[in-house]
């Protein structure tokens, strides 16, 4: 637990400084253009020379820097100080949100544009990998609920991962296809629809919810075979996975999936998210 606090609160030290940065540059734009266009406007008499408007700017930002600025003018520079901060933090939030979108439709576009069988001719790999079940244990032919736990290993590596990557269930180690058929056995409502709650409501339950928006579920029908191609984006923050009550930080190293100590989860995140994304 205590390695989760750490790591947290590093994650917190550095996405705060792209707000705080954020704030600051708006609430200089709100002092120094804002405040000083507002008294130009309101100062301004009709049929004046519009270019005065640039010296009259000047004369005050530097009454503003010389102190000269009146009680009442001081009072309203705070005012547009705060409204530029808020400006600023709603064009970081915005960009953001804009941003992420993007970059989610632009990998799914990639993505989708691939052939299911010449993606699993590649073989397994950084960013693909492939399990034959959700939850039907094919060696002892019963329900086992720890291979879901072994899907959201691999889910939490594709969702640190800096270009995420794709899980194929249904599908063995070597590639064969070996279909969906005894996990729709295991759930209420058989079919695709019942195996694709199913699988949302294991990253919801044990990942986060939030995290759902990450992970696109296709189906694919190969020699009369579905097969369930999930598509995962890379996540906005670091994904964290539950085991044993112990948060677990997992990333992809080649074709496996392996839990990092402190020191390289650290050093893994401030690299991974070093760059306002």
């Amino acid at each position: 637990m205590k390695r989760f606090f750490l790591i947290m609160l590093s994650i917190w030290r550095q996405h705060a400084s792209f707000y705080i940065i954020a704030a600051v540059t708006g609430a200089l734009i709100g002092v120094f253009i804002l405040a000083p266009s507002y008294d130009y406007i309101s100062a301004r008499e009709p049929g004046a020379d519009p270019v005065s408007s640039i010296g009259y700017i000047f004369r005050q930002i530097q009454d503003m820097l010389t102190g000269k600025s009146s009680h009442d003018n001081f009072a309203l520079i705070i005012f547009y100080a705060e409204i530029g901060a808020m400006l600023g933090l709603l064009t970081l939030i915005l960009y953001k949100f804009m941003h992420k979108r993007l970059l989610d439709i632009d990998y799914l576009k990639t993505e989708l544009d691939k052939d299911l069988a010449s993606i699993i001719k590649q073989g397994e790999g950084p960013y693909l990998e492939f399990k034959s079940s959700l939850r039907w244990d094919m060696v002892e032919n019963r329900i086992n609920r720890t291979l879901e736990g072994v899907v959201l290993k691999t889910l939490a590596g594709f969702l640190n991962s800096p270009k995420g990557g794709t899980l194929l269930i249904g599908v063995a180690d070597n590639g064969d296809v070996i279909g969906l058929e005894k996990d729709y056995q295991t759930l209420k409502k058989p079919g695709q629809d019942g195996f694709e709650q199913a699988v949302m409501t294991v990253i919801s339950t044990n990942i986060g919810a939030d995290l759902c928006g990450f992970v696109h579920i296709l189906f694919h029908v190969i020699d009369n075979k579905d097969v369930c191609r999930l598509i995962i984006s890379p996540s906005a923050k670091p994904v964290f996975l539950d085991q044993g009550n112990t948060p677990k930080f997992f990333v992809r190293t080649g074709g496996a999936t392996r839990d990092l100590n402190i020191q390289e989860a650290l050093g893994y995140i401030r690299e991974r998210w070093q760059k306002f994304k």
